[in-house]
């Protein structure tokens, strides 16, 4: 049977791995039942990559004199030290026990205590009463059969993937509004591919669990960087989606620097004096309670101040604050925010176009978030488009329209294929000059590279679809007449075969006794 396509990892293991977590789920909400699963997961990793350096430390011991107890071996090579009390092993003996739930919890205490970059991070209510002790021990067990944090693993990415994997399923089943969090993994890679951060600070105010992060030291390993080429900054204003971030970055080994805690960037920002090279987002979309009539004298609306009642140009112009004088921005939109006129939304857009900080737009198809059907595009800003980087694009801005690409991965979903991200990426690279990316050409249906007297001429929208205008159709061959012959023919069918469904109808009515 063919291996059914995910929005995220492909694992052998995912689906024996859901339905046992989901027999927790009969006892607790979706949004509650996942800190239980990935707080195990996380602690089942770095048990693991403890277990296979100490395996590796011991076997050396008669000859090259390392001590498999010595806690500087394993802070030499990036890996957690996990003290006694909290070595899966333990766990997995105890899984049975009564007391599961308080070991655990311990075991979290033990981890935090030792390893202090942890502290507050890791979740400790696995003792409550509400948590079913016979299920949670179940689900240790088919962890436990997991191989997560050893070499082979690791170099796999294993962790990464099922994280991945689950921030997907959770957010599907939580439904709408449930995982503002979880971006598709295909958006967070555009996002990236357009960008290209390659080096300097990459910055997210929303960060959710960390997936722009992660995807963004992914690219950077695939073109032959190194991890730490990108400074990570982040914030999240959910405390229990921060200590998740802070797991997810933790596990990979990223350095980053979230806040000392969780923070709302409107009103706590917890990187003032930042200039990002790079900043990757997806806000929460039309935030209508974001606190906005406090922040009205706020330095940071240089476009013009945004309406109390939705946040989406707070976001827009939190980014432009935060950028550097190179810097770029791409981040995740509702479609409105291109063509609103309500309040002083219009107005902020017309300032921002005329101070030429929009470099390209992309308009997205539907169905590709598990969390709302609200149609999206993306945005991308800058404050230079003459940095000498690539050609200069002064007073023009690139317009993609992706709606026809994509296709279903389930009933409801959508997915882009890697070929169809490299195709969007490419036109934007090509339109910026980039070397080795060919020559950029408009192509009617799906990209145009507008000026701005044309984007005066629309009102100041930015929705794709009025620029790129409708794609050729190529032409068949068949004449006219003869087309049209058969299309009335058709037609004619059609209006026949209606008539027939109607008398069926009528005559099932009257039997029913609602004739006329």
């Amino acid at each position: 049977m063919a291996e059914k396509k995910t929005n995220g990892a492909n694992l052998g293991f995912e689906n024996q791995l859901w339905a046992a977590a989901d027999k927790l789920r009969g006892h607790m909400d979706a949004s509650e039942y996942k800190h239980v699963v990935l707080g195990l997961i996380f602690l089942k990793y770095i048990s693991d990559a403890f277990q296979s350096k100490y395996a590796e430390l011991e076997a050396m011991k008669e000859t090259e004199y390392t001590d498999p107890e010595d806690r500087d071996e394993y802070a030499a090579a990036n890996i957690f030290w996990v003290p006694q009390e909290a070595r899966w092993k333990r766990l997995q003996n105890s899984a049975k026990q009564p007391t599961i739930g308080k070991i655990v919890d311990d075991a979290m205490v033990a981890i935090e205590k030792e390893n202090p970059t942890l502290k507050g991070v890791l979740p400790k209510d696995y003792s409550r009463p509400s948590l079913d002790k016979y299920r949670l021990g179940e689900l240790i067990d088919i962890i436990g059969k997991i191989g997560l944090g050893d070499d082979e693993s690791r170099s796999k990415d294993v962790l990464g993937r099922v994280y991945e994997y689950f921030l997907g399923r959770f957010a599907a089943a939580e439904g709408k509004g449930g995982g503002e969090f979880y971006t598709p993994q295909c958006v967070v890679k555009l996002l990236v591919g357009m960008i290209e951060p390659y080096k300097g600070r990459v910055y997210d105010p929303c960060c959710g669990s960390g997936g722009m992060f992660v995807q963004s030291e992914r690219f950077v390993e695939e073109r032959g960087g190194r991890l730490g080429d990108i400074a990570i900054y982040g914030q999240e204003s959910n405390p229990t989606t921060w200590r998740m971030a802070m797991m997810n970055l933790a596990i990979r080994g990223l350095d980053a620097n979230l806040g000392p805690h969780h923070g709302d960037s409107f009103h706590n920002d917890l990187h003032k004096d930042l200039r990002a090279d790079f900043i990757l987002a997806n806000p929460p979309f039309n935030m209508s309670d974001w606190g906005g009539e406090r922040l009205r004298e706020d330095s940071r609306w240089e476009y013009g101040i945004p309406p109390v009642s939705n946040a989406n140009y707070a976001w827009i112009q939190h980014f432009i604050h935060h950028l550097s004088p190179n810097g770029i921005a791409g981040f995740v939109m509702a479609n409105g925010s291109m063509s609103t006129n309500t309040n002083t939304e219009g107005e902020i857009r017309k300032n921002m176009i005329e101070a030429d900080l929009v470099d390209c737009m992309i308009s997205l198809p539907g169905q590709l978030f598990y969390t709302t059907q609200i149609p999206v595009c993306l945005w991308f800003l800058t404050r230079s488009k003459r940095n000498g980087r690539f050609r200069d694009r002064s007073g023009s801005t690139l317009f993609i329209d992706a709606r026809n690409l994509g296709s279903l991965i389930d009933r409801t979903h959508k997915d882009f294929s890697d070929e169809e991200i490299d195709k969007v990426a490419r036109t934007y690279h090509a339109w910026r000059g980039e070397e080795d990316t060919g020559e950029y050409e408009d192509l009617p249906g799906f990209c145009k590279s507008a000026s701005i007297e044309e984007i005066r001429e629309q009102g100041y929208v930015l929705t794709p679809g009025r620029y790129v205008g409708a794609a050729e159709v190529e032409d068949d061959g068949v004449p006219f007449e003869e087309k049209m012959a058969q299309l009335s023919a058709t037609l004619y069918d059609q209006f026949a075969e209606a008539n027939r469904l109607e008398a069926v109808i009528r005559r099932n009515l009257e039997v029913l006794g609602y004739g006329e």
